[in-house]
């Protein structure tokens, strides 16, 4: 998994679904987490982040937003070499193929289908974990 001291941005709409998040990966021993309301204000503080030598090394972010939805924030930081890298979860309601495939066009880690548990998360969180973070050959 993850080191505890890893640098996770939750960005969502809801501030109900943002504190859920946020005890998951408390109780999975992430403590570093900060929130953003939507893609327009998460854009800037990745940016931010970066200028100040502290990216963010993990984003979860909701789909369906005002402003700037979680896809086109998956697609700006995928288009951009320095943010390209950073593990991206989407959390959607939406479970449609060309949803899935949208996101998965535009390069996104995994995605988390809402109402979803700490075990999915979790669960979630080990296979983006596995898939940057391959085993290295003996």
């Amino acid at each position: 998994m993850f080191p505890s001291h890893t640098k996770f941005l939750v960005v969502d709409d809801f501030a109900t679904m943002r504190k859920i998040i946020k005890k998951v990966l408390n109780e999975l021993g992430y403590t570093n987490v900060q929130e953003a309301d939507d893609g327009k204000t998460a854009l800037p503080m990745i940016q931010q982040a970066l200028a100040s030598n502290q990216p963010f090394e993990f984003i979860i972010s909701d789909w369906n937003m005002p402003g700037m939805q979680g896809i086109e924030l998956l697609k700006a930081c995928k288009g951009d070499p320095r943010t390209k890298s950073i593990p991206f979860i989407l959390v959607t309601a939406e479970s449609e193929q060309k949803h899935i495939l949208e996101a998965a066009k535009a390069g996104v880690s995994d995605y988390v289908v809402k109402p979803f548990n700490s075990i999915t998360l979790k669960g979630k969180m080990e296979r983006v974990y596995a898939k940057h973070n391959p085993p290295k050959a003996a």
